[in-house]
């Protein structure tokens, strides 16, 4: 998943009155108000302290304030020079505080930095308000653009100007002053609905604790679970007991194997009841409340949905459009669903249980069925992808495409002693930017796993400046005296978090607002879900899927039970994951502001898709936050119309050679480097020569 929580944050937001710290730190003793004097520019994270940071948002606000009064009083005639080129360069100090601000907030955060947060964003939120709706502003912004076809400009600087203006368009600047003090109270709102929404989840996620005093109830479970379940527990302080969470690397395993029926249930209701328990962490009312300010604002800005508004600006234009493409997947994957329901009924029945598959039975008796069908057990693999193996391997596989190689730093310490640093370098030896991999689970660390920027790339006065990215992951932690050993799925989690990397490292841009992510939400997933494919390839597995302790590489016949079993539970995976689409497209195809009771509203979602009782929507009302906390409200489709462009862009290199140079290059070249500087069909175009044909995902996934 692709995080960039100064977009976030921009996108959602207002101004309130609130009483905040607004006492200014000496400069010589904030590390945000003078140069960082750090190797490679990285933030100073030893040095920034939470008493920081308002004082420096607080000075970055007016900065960027008093950078806009200078292009909106510039006596000259409006350029693209001291116009476009001056906003897109506006506002640097208040974007690097957020920067680092926000990525904490999400990776390690703290009750005091959720509470400076929402005294905050209000605070951005308006500032940046004020901008959007500067009628002054915006005017000498549509003089520069009703002059665009009279104007020398390149491609880059054609979309720059195209998307500043549309931006500001669509932000309110040509509203009247009433309806713009409404669009700022709406803004308000939502920014600190959204705030709340992450903060319930994450303790809500928290709070759940499963403690098993009884062997007997760990009965099936793989010996690294265990392991991982005694340390856990121990930690939280019930030594010689068993501990699980709501983590995925700890209830996952438990779901897979646990033969404890009862406790499967618990585990998975407690996942899926999450911020559903009508106590001070409900998030079914905020949902609800964002969903209806997300109606009136659109209305307001005259879009009948907010669907409709999102939806202008990505490949796909239109409600209509994502609702016939998931529609065109919904009865193959809903059909196939119903048969694996069917079948492990069927090994139910088999042993004599008497009782109805539910879903906390689906993850178990799947994992008995492909044990059966394709003899794989997914434990036989994890001695197999040891996490320092993993890494090295995918690495790896970027040398041979780019050509980069990944360089250690033991000093440039990052914002946790968990985080390992890398400078990324071009095969020149020539620096391209910082690298940040933070890979376990904490209290203080949203679940999930997302990539997302301390600075992005840009050119300053033709100088490049080079980025500073992070992934952040919760992967299984080394357990038992054994180092960390993941399943097939977190590799595959790690390679593809490590696509949206390489889109920010190998950003080529000449403007911030373009750069490396900064692409419509239905096409940000390519670079990210085309680096999975290389992580299946035999080729690739052989080179770092190696056993922990003896060094052989992974078994022939591993490999191939892995291919054999692709197909295996796509189902299941197609209809849950299609289900939240539905979901996400139902919550903002909304076209009245009331609000609706979020139960009865996504049990109607799924019932009119046909959702079938064995099968829990993915990513339930209170706890999408996806869609309530980050920026994929009518965008979770995306990750799905990505694979149509990914499985399309990868049989070029199947065609030419998994690490063909000619190929590599086009796509670094075409999709990489250029970010969000032309239209993505444009470039995808550029680099396969035609448009993606969705055959090659259907048949991945077996649908056709």
């Amino acid at each position: 998943m692709l995080k960039s929580s100064l977009i976030i944050a921009i996108c959602s937001l207002l101004v309130f009155s609130c009483n905040v710290q607004t006492t200014k730190l000496d400069e010589t003793m904030n590390p945000f108000l003078s140069e960082y004097n750090t190797p490679f520019d990285v933030p100073p994270f030893g040095k920034i302290k939470n008493e920081h940071f308002m004082p420096a948002i607080l000075a970055g606000i007016e900065k960027q304030k008093l950078e806009i009064d200078a292009i909106v009083t510039n006596p000259d005639n409006p350029t693209f020079q001291n116009t476009i080129e001056a906003l897109d360069a506006s506002g640097m100090m208040l974007r690097n505080v957020t920067n680092v601000f926000e990525n904490l907030q999400s990776a390690n955060t703290n009750e005091e930095l959720q509470k400076i947060a929402k005294d905050a964003a209000p605070l951005i939120s308006g500032s940046q308000d004020d901008i959007l709706l500067n009628q002054m502003l915006f005017d000498k912004i549509a003089t520069v653009y009703n002059q665009m076809n009279d104007l020398q400009l390149s491609t880059e600087q054609k979309t720059l100007l195209e998307k500043t203006y549309k931006r500001f368009a669509r932000n309110g600047a040509a509203l009247n002053e009433p309806d713009k003090a409404k669009l700022r109270k709406i803004n308000e709102e939502l920014s600190l609905l959204s705030l709340q929404f992450d903060e319930n989840l994450l303790a809500e996620t928290n709070d759940f604790k499963l403690i098993i005093d009884n062997t007997n109830d760990l009965a099936g479970l793989p010996q690294s679970a265990i392991n991982g379940a005694a340390e856990a527990a121990a930690e939280a302080g019930h030594q010689g007991k068993w501990m699980f969470t709501l983590h995925k690397p700890s209830f996952i395993p438990y779901l897979q194997y646990g033969e404890n029926r009862e406790l499967r249930r618990q585990l998975l209701e407690g996942y899926i009841n999450r911020c559903n328990n009508n106590n001070a962490h409900d998030n079914k009312m905020i949902a609800a409340k964002e969903a209806a300010l997300r109606v009136e604002r659109a209305n307001l800005l005259g879009y009948p949905t907010h669907a409709d508004y999102v939806l202008e600006v990505n490949m796909a234009k239109n409600p209509e459009i994502v609702y016939n493409f998931l529609n065109e997947i919904l009865d193959p994957a809903r059909t196939m669903a119903t048969k694996e329901a069917a079948e492990l009924q069927k090994m139910i029945d088999a042993e004599g249980g008497n009782f109805k598959l539910e879903p906390w039975d689906w993850w178990y008796y799947a994992e008995k069925l492909k044990m059966q069908q394709y003899d794989l057990d997914e434990e036989q693999l994890r001695p197999y992808f040891e996490l320092e193996n993993v890494l090295a391997g995918m690495q790896q596989v970027a040398t041979n495409l780019y050509g980069i190689t990944f360089k250690t730093l033991d000093n440039v310490p990052g914002y946790h002693p968990e985080v390992r640093t890398f400078e990324v370098l071009e095969s020149d030896g020539s620096h391209i930017g910082i690298l940040f991999m933070d890979f376990y689970p904490r209290a203080s660390k949203g679940g999930g796993a997302w990539m997302t920027s301390y600075r992005k790339q840009y050119k300053l006065n033709g100088e490049n400046v080079a980025p500073v990215i992070s992934m952040v992951m919760n992967f299984s932690k080394p357990t038992g005296g054994k180092p960390a050993l993941l399943n097939f799925d977190e590799v595959s989690t790690m390679f593809h978090e490590f696509g949206h990397a390489l889109h920010g490292l190998l950003s080529n841009c000449n403007y911030i607002t373009l750069s490396g992510t900064s692409v419509p939400r239905d096409f940000v997933e390519l670079p990210s879900q085309v680096m999975e494919n290389w992580a299946g390839e035999p080729e690739v597995m052989k080179s770092y899927a190696r056993h922990y302790e003896t060094g052989t590489p992974i078994p022939e016949e591993l490999i191939e039970k892995i291919k054999n079993s692709s197909k295996f539970n796509q189902g299941f995976a197609t209809l849950e994951y299609l289900s939240a689409c539905y979901l996400d497209m139902d919550w903002h195809t909304l076209k009245t502001a009331e609000e609706q009771d979020a139960l009865t509203f996504e049990n109607n979602s799924m019932k009119n898709i046909g959702m079938i009782p064995e099968i829990v929507v993915r990513y339930r009302s209170s706890y999408f936050s996806h869609i309530f906390a980050g920026g994929y409200s009518s965008g979770y489709y995306s990750y799905l119309w990505a694979e149509i462009l990914d499985a399309d862009a990868f049989e070029a290199f199947k065609e030419k050679g998994l690490f063909d140079q000619e190929t590599a290059k086009a796509f670094r070249e075409n999709v990489l480097e250029k970010g969000g500087t032309d239209d993505p069909m444009t470039l995808y175009k550029n680099f396969r020569g035609r448009e993606p044909n969705k055959d090659a995902m259907l048949k991945r996934k077996g649908l056709i």
